[in-house]
């Protein structure tokens, strides 16, 4: 069974299909980790509502994210892969493995210096950052800071672990490693918050880290690994490494500021504030690591290889390719999002202690998230782009263009729109920040056939707007009749206060929606759709079927 899971591409299959097949797999998978995450997020709203709790919550990740971000992410996705895969896709494989040793036993070293100082300095670093929390709901941030700082240590092993399989293009148990990180989190507010109060929320946070890293070791080893502690760090394809990660570890520095900035910003607002952005833009990010993350994680070992052995035309085919798939998939979810926010945060979190303002708070972030989320789902595939020709500081530099945009934006709106003015300022940001990326992208690589992208952007959009009207005229449809009319079910009343009613309503509404949108697809020859449904028909029944497009040969680019 495993071996089938883990199975190749037939080759001589197309790099663009193998792509979109390979694209499934992840976000099949990934569909399960957020459906957890979803689970996760309404046991955590119901249990202690957009209060105090959850403001402790969030921001006891800000310095443990902020860890992983700038030593991990950062050196992985921008220059450990590019680098790894050219060596691996060029027969140099001891070469490969003995970067991998030396960037493991670096990267350990470097975790274990950062988090042992900043175990330390944890007092200090929150009091900044939440500098608007009361001296108690600071304390109670310090020790579950304290707790999750453990986390980078693991998630870091276990990311160079995954870049290891994403540069193999093996995906299965790459994707799975989150779905098994969410059920850690979930058994930690579960039990281990009856056990150990809000500490617990931490141990969660420990205990899903840790699953995630153990899923991925069997399948690295198979690959090849067997790691040796090697600390001669002269080494060119590690100077490599170093050099290529330091613009990306300061673009993603610009990020982590702002997110801090967040966190400053509205710790001065209501209580719940930070709760209520967190959940919000947790909810919207579902779209967005299904989609933009997986298409985007798929395509750069294959837009490296390409630009590696200088195959210009078959990097530009596959980033259009894409783009295009991306585009399909995302503006009519954004239509979704848009149209039915308040349906969607009653369903996911409208229970327990969220209530009803916290509800009204949420769906509007989310509505104003989602204005810009074809732009966020659209970054990660234009800044892996940029990494594939090796071009990272581009994206730092409009990275910190946008972000300037983004503070200046909160700065201002925050004063008559408190956190409602934080999500404005960061979508609009997000949209200048994806423009900018694609105009230089332009400029850098030439034709990007953007004729296509266009004209398939438009086609979308035009279908999008039958969905619209399919989505709105049920809605307010069964709304009515709820109204009007009594629905009582084995003694239960049916209605729109009820969950069982809005769940009935938006159900309808996406019926309706997806079947314009079908219809319009149809008659402006969108050729996704039908790509899309025969994808469905031949994987989604058959998970064996699916599963044998986990690992992606490199043949086709030889």
């Amino acid at each position: 069974m495993i071996k089938r899971i883990i199975g190749c591409f037939k080759k001589g299959e197309n790099s663009s299909k193998s792509i979109l097949n390979a694209a499934f797999l992840v976000a099949s998978l990934g569909l399960v980790s957020r459906f957890l995450g979803l689970i996760r997020d309404r046991i955590l709203a119901s249990k202690f509502g957009a209060g105090d709790t959850l403001d402790i919550y969030y921001a006891a990740f800000k310095i443990p994210d902020l860890i992983f971000n700038l030593l991990i992410l950062g050196a992985l996705s921008a220059a450990f892969i590019p680098v790894f895969t050219s060596l691996i896709s060029n027969k140099r494989k001891k070469e490969a493995w003995d970067l991998v040793n030396k960037f493991i036993s670096l990267a350990g070293i470097v975790l274990f210096l950062v988090i042992t100082i900043l175990f330390f300095l944890v007092p200090v670093l929150v009091s900044l950052i939440t500098f608007g929390f009361s001296a108690e709901k600071q304390l109670a941030v310090i020790g579950l800071t304290k707790i999750m700082l453990f986390s980078p240590l693991l998630l870091g092993f276990s990311s160079i672990l995954g870049g290891i399989l994403n540069s193999h293009k093996k995906f299965f148990f790459y994707s799975l490693a989150p779905v098994f990180y969410n059920i850690g989190i979930i058994i930690g507010v579960v039990f281990f918050v009856e056990m150990f109060g809000i500490a617990g929320l931490g141990y969660g946070v420990i205990l899903g880290a840790l699953m995630h890293l153990l899923i991925q070791i069997p399948e690295v080893v198979r690959c090849g690994l067997r790691f040796k502690p090697d600390f001669n760090f002269k080494d060119s394809n590690l100077k490599k490494v170093l050099i290529l990660m330091v613009p990306r570890t300061m673009g993603l520095a610009v990020v982590q500021v702002n997110f801090l900035i967040v966190t400053i910003l509205a710790s001065t607002l209501e209580s719940g504030s930070l709760a209520i952005f967190s959940l919000a833009n947790n909810i919207q990010s579902v779209p967005l690591g299904l989609i933009g993350v997986s298409f985007a994680i798929v395509a750069f070992p294959t837009l490296s290889c390409a630009w590696a052995r200088n195959r210009k035309k078959e990097f530009v085919d596959n980033f259009s390719t894409v783009f295009e798939k991306i585009v399909f998939f995302i503006i009519p979810t954004s239509i979704i999002f848009i149209t039915l926010r308040a349906q969607l945060v009653r369903i996911i979190l409208g229970s327990g202690r969220f209530d009803w303002h916290d509800t009204i708070l949420t769906f509007q972030a989310l509505g104003i998230f989602s204005l810009s989320l074809f732009a966020q789902t659209l970054i990660p595939l234009l800044t892996r782009s940029f990494y594939a020709i090796h071009n990272t500081k581009t994206p730092f530099f409009i990275g910190l263009f946008s972000e300037a945009i983004n503070l200046f934006l909160a700065l201002v709106l925050i004063q008559k729109y408190e956190i409602i003015g934080l999500v404005w300022a960061f979508s609009i940001a997000t949209i200048v920040n994806m423009f900018l990326l694609l105009i230089v992208l332009r400029k850098k690589v030439g034709n990007l056939n953007e004729k296509s992208i266009i004209e398939k952007t438009w086609k979308v959009m035009s279908a999008s707007v039958a969905m619209v009207i399919g989505i709105q005229t049920t809605k307010y449809l069964v709304a009515f009749l709820f109204e009007i009319f009594d629905f009582n079910v084995f003694g239960q009343v049916i209605n729109m206060y009820t969950l069982i009613g809005v769940l009935i309503q938006t159900l309808l509404s996406l019926m309706a929606g997806f079947v314009l949108f079908y219809l319009a697809s149809r008659i402006l020859k969108i050729k996704e759709l039908d790509y899309f449904i025969n994808l469905l028909k031949k994987k989604i029944f058959s998970f064996k079927r699916l599963a044998k497009y986990e690992n992606v040969e490199l043949d086709h680019l030889k």
